[in-house]
């Protein structure tokens, strides 16, 4: 159990936490869930010692361990990536090494073989026979290759330095586990390995995430940072986004009784209960619902974008066509090729592939800035398209600010002020923010603009790569609802789970020699691709 007594920490006049009082316990996870820089890593930095508070304290059980997600990649250049794995488990590491310095001595003594006798007590206590089969298990569930576990730990390649600290952070059991974004550059099998493996998981666990599915799956309890306070919730993020969703449209109702409203919030749980039977979290999990009390339903104070895409043209029936497609990276092979695609009007198409750069060249080839290699594409004449790159950079290296970057991109460019400051409103710039410089933009900010744009452009077919990157959970979820409401055409991929499963009719899986075709959701072309 860890627990903190009246957490306050203030930069400057800026107040992220004030007196905040909570406790994890064991057998739950818990979901840390907030605004860009409501201070979700902070409040973890705070619980793992790295960030001391202004005032307050945090207590861990005595005798329990924990263990953290490292950021820094380069810490363990030097290690060999087994040994990197089992220094997770510090006291385990220590013992293993004073045991091993003892036996080396040359004049190895009678005291020398008690002090030895100890530490095998400890590290067969520590279960430390089995820590090496243990660790190379963990990097086999991660995808680290086992020609890689004794190679040094700069030898691999960022993603795999990812993976291999996330290994160091889940080995040994720890009894408190602390992770701070643990899908990132994870692809979709080692992301369902890790949710199986944390719902096995008895200990304390505490998680910042942007995936929502992988919140949704292992989350028993939101942890929601807002207004400096952090209040916690029974159930994972779609139950406490729903069900606060729902309390804000009743304290919206004047009309309805008390009686009523608490009725409709006892059938949503029971119905949420009901579904969340079906899912992968374990019944026990699932059991929290039915003793979640109506009264702990509390209506968000969290701001969420006004995301709306609106056609100024309603496309016609011809709106993309490909013909033997194809194109090659530098090295002269084929990113992906023959690629024959018909797009239908209303299709919202996930393109997929085993190579995140085929993705984006395909794209890149459809708007005009890249060259393919061979065949040829062709959008309707009624088809105007609006895309959202991966990279955005080029759009901002200029110091105008908000207001006049974004009246660039309205047409004629003589669009009023107020005109143009409705659309950046409508992504939570508001008053003195839309005279931000565009240099000095943070990712999610950038991502906030793009997105203005596109909404100004009034497009039919929108193409997307990665779109939710450096996004908040909020603009994710508003983001995703208006692309699923949107009646126009989507090209997208992103590697966000729900987002691609709630708004993909059609999945485009692209390979060097070809492509895959399916209509249908994203899971349904998981489960396809599994059975296959």
């Amino acid at each position: 159990m860890i627990s903190t007594q009246n957490i306050s920490l203030q930069y400057g006049k800026r107040v992220l936490f004030d007196e905040v009082n909570i406790k994890f316990t064991a057998g739950n996870c818990y979901g840390i869930i907030g605004a860009n820089g409501a201070g979700k890593s902070t409040f973890l930095k705070i619980l793992s010692g790295d960030v001391q508070p202004n005032s307050g304290s945090v207590h861990i059980e005595p005798g329990k361990r924990m263990a953290v997600l490292k950021q820094n990649h380069h810490e363990f250049d030097e290690i060999p990536v087994l040994d990197t794995v089992i220094m997770g488990h510090k006291e385990l590491w220590r013992v293993m090494k004073e045991k091993d310095a003892i036996y080396a001595k040359p004049d190895f003594s009678e005291e020398d073989g008690h002090v030895a006798s100890e530490l095998e007590g400890k590290f067969a206590d520590m279960d430390g026979w089995n820590a090496e089969s243990d660790a190379a298990a963990l990097l086999s569930g991660l995808g680290i290759e086992e020609a890689d576990h004794y190679r040094p730990l700069k030898e691999l390649n960022g993603t795999q330095k990812v993976r291999v600290l996330l290994a160091q952070s889940l080995f040994g059991n720890p009894d408190i586990l602390i992770l701070d974004e643990p899908t990132n550059d994870l692809d979709i099998h080692t992301i369902s390995w890790l949710e199986d493996y944390l719902l096995e998981f008895k200990n304390t666990l505490i998680v910042v995430s942007h995936d929502r599915h992988f919140l949704d799956t292992v989350c028993t309890h939101v942890a929601d940072i807002d207004f400096g306070a952090i209040k916690l919730f029974t159930g994972n993020y779609t139950f406490w986004y729903e069900s606060s969703q729902l309390a804000l449209m009743q304290r919206a109702s004047a009309n309805k009784k008390a009686e009523e409203k608490k009725k409709e919030l006892q059938e949503f749980i029971a119905r949420f209960s009901a579904n969340a039977s079906k899912s992968k979290q374990a019944t026990s999990r699932k059991k929290l619902l039915d003793k979640i009390n109506v009264a702990d339903i509390q209506p968000s104070n969290r701001k969420y974008p006004a995301i709306i895409f609106t056609q100024n043209r309603m496309a016609g029936d011809q709106i993309l066509e490909t013909h033997g497609l194809g194109l090659k990276s530098e090295d002269g092979d084929y990113l992906f090729n023959n690629l024959d695609l018909f797009v239908n009007r209303g299709d919202k198409i996930a393109v997929v592939s085993d190579d995140n750069l085929a993705i984006t060249r395909f794209f890149q080839v459809l708007m005009g800035e890249q060259e393919a290699s061979n065949g040829t594409f062709r959008f309707g004449q009624t088809i105007t398209p609006a895309f959202l790159p991966n990279d955005n950079s080029a759009y901002f290296n200029t110091d105008m600010n908000l207001i006049d970057w974004l009246r660039q991109y309205s047409g004629d460019g003589e669009k009023d002020e107020v005109y143009i400051r409705g659309f950046l409103g409508k992504m939570l710039f508001s008053g003195q923010e839309t005279l931000k410089k565009c240099n000095v933009l943070s990712g999610g900010e950038k991502v906030r603009c793009m997105i203005s744009r596109m909404m100004l452009q009034g497009a039919n077919l929108l193409i997307l790569d990665e779109p939710t990157n450096h996004l908040d959970l909020e603009s994710i979820t508003a983001f995703n609802n208006s692309l699923a409401e949107f009646p126009g055409t989507v090209l997208f991929t992103s590697h966000d789970h729900t987002f691609t499963q709630t708004i993909a009719n059609r999945i485009l899986e692209l390979r060097p020699d070809g492509y895959l075709d399916t209509l249908g959701t994203y899971d349904e072309y998981l489960a396809k691709k599994e059975g296959n």
